[in-house]
C-alpha cells in the first residue's frame, strides 16, 4: 500500500539533511521532489501545487529547535498537511434509525457487493447490531447469488425478489421485512454500470428518495486514481451521498484517490477495504493513513486488531504454560490462526515502524504458513502435545505424511524450541511475542 509514494517522500526529505535550517533555497529541491510523488501517484496538479505551497508556508514560519533536523521538521509538516488532505479525522457511521438505513451506490466492478457483506459482518461482530442485507442489482444475473453466498458465510440474512425488476419496491419492503423481524440496520446493494449513464443514475436516486437512508456510501476502486476521484464528483452531484469506500487499498495502489477525494467532493471516506477476506475491512483514520504513507508504521490499528482477536482470558492461560516451559504446538496452531485473522500478513508488518521499508521487495504470501500446518497437522495429539516425543523415526514419518522434507522438519522443530525457551526468559506471552515466532518460521 502507498509503497512508491513512500518511497519518493522519504527521497524528498533526504535532501534536507545536513542542513542546518530550512531556507526558501534548500527547500525548494524537497518540494519539487514532493510535488513531484503527488503527481506520480495520480493526484490532481492543482491539488499538489495547493498541498506543496501551504508545506512551504509553514516550513519558512518554523524555528527548527536543536533536537530536530529540518529533514525531521518537514517529515511533520507534511505528515499534519496529509493527514488535513484526507479529512483530519475519522467520521463514523450513521446508525440512528429504526432500522437504519444504508444504501451502496457506485460503478460496476469496485466492489460494491463484497464491501455491502464486508459491512454487514463489521457492524455484526464490532457494532453488535443485526443487519440484513437487500439485493437491489436486478441486472447483473450473479449479484444476487453473490450477496446470498457472501450472506451465508457471516450468517447475515438476505431479501431478495427474484422475480421482481423494480428495485424501489424491492427496496420498500425490504424496509418493511426488517420492521417486522426486528432487524436494525438494513444494507441495500444496489445496481452499477460500467460507466456512468442517466439510466443508472435515475434508478439510485429514486432508491435514495424512497428510502431516506441515513447512510449513502459511495464505493469506488482505489486502484483507479484520478479516475476514482472524478467519478466520486459525478455521484456526488447528483446523490449528494454521505461518505466514501476506498476499495482495493491493499492492491497497486498510486494512492491519489486516498489523498484527494475529501478535497474534491467534500465528503469523507469512511471505510476502506484492504483484502478479499471479509474481515478485511477498516475504518478511515486520515492520521494513522499519512503514518502509513510517510513509513512510520500504524501500530495503534496493529494493536487494535490484536485485541479484537486474542481473548484476555486465553491469553492469562497462554502466559501460565509459557512460564512453565508448557507452550505446545496446540498452542501454536490456536495463535497462528487467530495471527490469519488479523488480516494480510505483510500488511500487518507493514503497520510496524520501519518494516514497509524493509519488506518493500519481499513477498510474504498468505498461505506462507501452510507448510507450517502441514507439518504439525501430520502429527499425533500426543506429539503435538509434547514436543519431546518427536524422535528420528516420528520426524520422517510427519515429513512423508505432510509432502515436506525432514530437513523443513528439524528446522521447524528446533525453531520451535528456541522461540518456546525465548519465550519463557520474556514471560509475556499470547499474540505480541507470536509476531516475533512469525520471522522465526517464514522461512519453512
Amino acid at each position: 500500500m502507498f509503497e512508491s509514494l513512500s518511497d519518493k517522500f522519504d527521497r524528498a526529505f533526504k535532501i534536507l539533511k545536513g542542513q542546518g535550517r530550512i531556507t526558501e533555497i534548500n527547500i525548494a529541491e524537497t518540494l519539487k521532489e514532493v510535488r513531484k510523488a503527488l503527481l506520480d501517484a495520480d493526484v490532481n496538479y492543482k491539488i499538489a501545487k495547493t498541498f506543496t505551497e501551504q508545506v512551504k508556508e509553514k516550513a519558512l514560519g518554523q524555528n527548527v529547535l536543536t533536537a530536530v533536523s529540518p529533514s525531521q521538521l518537514m517529515v511533520k509538516i507534511v505528515h499534519d498537511e496529509l493527514t488535513e488532505l484526507m479529512g483530519s479525522e475519522k467520521t463514523d457511521i450513521n446508525l440512528k434509525g429504526s432500522p437504519a438505513i444504508i444504501l451502496i451506490a457506485g460503478l460496476q466492478g469496485s466492489g460494491k457487493t463484497t464491501f455491502a457483506g464486508k459491512l454487514a459482518n463489521y457492524l455484526k461482530t464490532k457494532k453488535n447490531k443485526s443487519p440484513l442485507l437487500v439485493a437491489c442489482d436486478i441486472y447483473r444475473p450473479a449479484a444476487i447469488e453473490q450477496l446470498k453466498v457472501l450472506g451465508e458465510q457471516i450468517q447475515v440474512p438476505i431479501y431478495a425478489e427474484e422475480d421482481s425488476k423494480n428495485p424501489v419496491t424491492i427496496a420498500k419492503n425490504a424496509i418493511n421485512f426488517a420492521k417486522d423481524r426486528g432487524y436494525n440496520v438494513v444494507i441495500v446493494d444496489t445496481a452499477g454500470r460500467l460507466a456512468i449513464d442517466e439510466e443508472m443514475m435515475n434508478e439510485i436516486a429514486a432508491i435514495k428518495k424512497a428510502l431516506n437512508p441515513q447512510e449513502t456510501l459511495f464505493v469506488v476502486d482505489s486502484m483507479t486514481g484520478q479516475d476514482a476521484v472524478n467519478t466520486a464528483k459525478s455521484f456526488n452531484e447528483r446523490l449528494d451521498y454521505e461518505g466514501v469506500v476506498l476499495t482495493k487499498l491493499d492492491g497497486d495502489t498510486r494512492g491519489g484517490a486516498a489523498l484527494t477525494i475529501r478535497s474534491v467532493v467534500n465528503k469523507p471516506i469512511k471505510f476502506v477495504g484492504i483484502g478479499e477476506k471479509l474481515e478485511a475491512i477498516d475504518v478511515f483514520y486520515p492520521e494513522r493513513m499519512a503514518d502509513r504513507i510517510l513509513g512510520m508504521g500504524d501500530i495503534v490499528s496493529l494493536v487494535e486488531r490484536a485485541q479484537e482477536q486474542f481473548n484476555e482470558e486465553e491469553a492469562q492461560k497462554l502466559q501460565k504454560k509459557i512460564a512453565k516451559n508448557q507452550f505446545n504446538f496446540n498452542d501454536f496452531l490456536s495463535q497462528l490462526n487467530q495471527i490469519k485473522k488479523m488480516g494480510n500478513v505483510k500488511d500487518l508488518m507493514g503497520m510496524i515502524p520501519g518494516m514497509g521499508k524493509a519488506l518493500k521487495d519481499v513477498e510474504i504470501d498468505d498461505n506462507a504458513f501452510k507448510g507450517i500446518e502441514a507439518i504439525i497437522y501430520s502429527m499425533t495429539p500426543q506429539e503435538r502435545e509434547n514436543p519431546i516425543l518427536l524422535n528420528g523415526s516420528r520426524r520422517k514419518r510427519i515429513a512423508i505424511g505432510s509432502g515436506t522434507d525432514i530437513q523443513q522438519v528439524n528446522r521447524l522443530i528446533k525453531q520451535f524450541e528456541d522461540t518456546r525457551k525465548i519465550m519463557k526468559s520474556m514471560s509475556g506471552g499470547g499474540g505480541a511475542n507470536m509476531m516475533k515466532m512469525m520471522k522465526n518460521f517464514k522461512g519453512n
